[in-house]
Formats: C-alpha cells, structure tokens, sequence
C-alpha cells in the first residue's frame, strides 16, 4: 500500500493532508525521515508521526455496551444508531454484528469485517448468545422444559432448544414496585424477530427487562457503561476468528 493511502486509511488526514505531513518531515519510514508518498508500505515497515507509530489494520473490532434507546443499524432517520456512538477515523464503515431490539441493553459488536459477521450470524454455526432477563410471575419446571424442547412462537417451526439458568424465583424488582418477578439467564443459538420477548410470553410472562451479556466465548466487559465501547483485545479477536465460539 502506498505511504500516503496507509496514512490516510489509519485516520491521520486526508491523501493531501497526509502528504503534508511528509514534506513536512513529521513522517518516519523504518526511522528515517519519509521521502516521497507513493512509497510502498509492507506489513514489516514500520511508520510514525511526530514520533508516534501508526498502525492500520484492515478490520476494527469493537464492543459496545448497547443502552436502551439505540437502535442496531448504521444509519436512522430518527434515533441514534450503534454506530453512531463508535468514535474512530472509519467508523461508518462498521455495522453490528446482529440486531439488539431498541429496548434491549448490552453486548454489540461491531467491524467491518463481513466474514466473521457471517460466520457469527449463520444458522449452521449455532452460536450461542446469553441474556440476562427480568420477566414476570415465577418460572416453573413445565415452563423450563418447554424452552429446552423447544416453543411454538407463532413461526413455521419450534424455536430450538433453549437453556435457562440461576433462576432466581420471587425477586421483586424495585422498577416493578410489588410486582413479583423471576431474574435469570437464557441461552439461545438463534435470532428471530423478538425471539426471547415471545418465548416468554408464549408461557404466559412478560419481559421486564433485557441485556445481552455474551456471545459465543465473548463476554461483555463489565467495566463498560451503557454507551462505552472498547476496541476488542488481541486474544478477543483471535478467538473470534478462529472460530472458538
């Protein structure tokens, strides 16, 4: 890739802005002061500017704490999106990785790399995707069994099996006021249209409240409030990519 398109590609100016910098002589080529834009950059040079290394990968990976209130799109004409809060030099070329209904808090991923957004996404891979969820009433052993058989939500065939966990029976939620609740996790290896909202309410329950906490090995990074987002780690990413979902 030429110097001046790897410059700009990892966000320090445009084509003609970063040529600038290298008559400048602000821009290190392997230590020595860049001579010309059209020089080729390999993955073994290394570039700088003002002393600082630069680096451009072709893919960005991002975890957000999605909050409640944004939408899982790249664009809207009326809310914000996911998107919206990423702030990098590339960041309209992101896109979720899956959609989070708008009330619906927690993990979304973000890249802009199509490929691992298919892998995630196909049904044959079967990843699986934790929530933490608030509904009504009291879960019972004819309710649980029904998820792990699999429900009748109104689509031409059953949900697959689905995996409740630490359920915890007669919370009160200080959101409800006297209302009785049940807190817990479910697992689930697909993504239809409010598939977790009417599951429930196939057995009669409302949900409360929704937040995705994992998916596949990727778990949501508890230091992040709603609306933070981090770039994925080195091992995040490698993991993802390998497939160890």
């Amino acid at each position: 890739m030429r110097l001046d398109k790897y410059l700009a590609q990892a966000g320090m100016g445009t084509r003609s802005e970063v040529k600038k910098l290298i008559r400048q002589g602000r821009v290190l080529f392997n230590e020595t002061p860049a001579d010309r834009p059209e020089r080729k950059v390999t993955e073994n040079d290394r570039v700088f500017v003002d002393g600082k290394q630069v680096v451009w990968e072709q893919y960005e990976y991002f975890m957000l704490n999605k909050p409640a209130g944004v939408v899982s799109a790249t664009k809207d004409a009326k809310d914000r999106t996911v998107v919206d809060l990423i702030k990098c030099p590339h960041s309209r070329e992101l896109f979720p990785v899956g959609r989070l209904d708008k009330d619906t808090e927690g993990l979304s991923l973000l890249t802009n790399d199509g490929a691992l957004a298919h892998r995630l996404l196909s049904p044959g891979k079967h990843v699986e995707k934790t929530y933490f969820v608030r509904v009504t009433g009291v879960l019972t052993e004819q309710d649980i069994l029904f998820f792990q058989n699999g429900i009748d939500i109104g689509d031409s065939t059953l949900t697959k099996p689905a995996v409740l966990s630490r359920i915890e029976k007669g919370q009160r939620a200080a959101a409800t006021g006297e209302t009785v609740c049940t807190e817990l996790f479910i697992t689930i290896t697909e993504g239809r249209y409010h598939q977790i909202k009417r599951m429930f309410a196939a057995v009669g329950k409302k949900v409360l409240y929704l937040k995705r906490v994992s998916i596949g090995g990727l778990q949501l990074d508890q230091g992040l409030k709603p609306g933070e987002y981090r770039r994925l780690t080195e091992q995040e990413k490698a993991d993802l990519c390998k497939g160890n979902f």
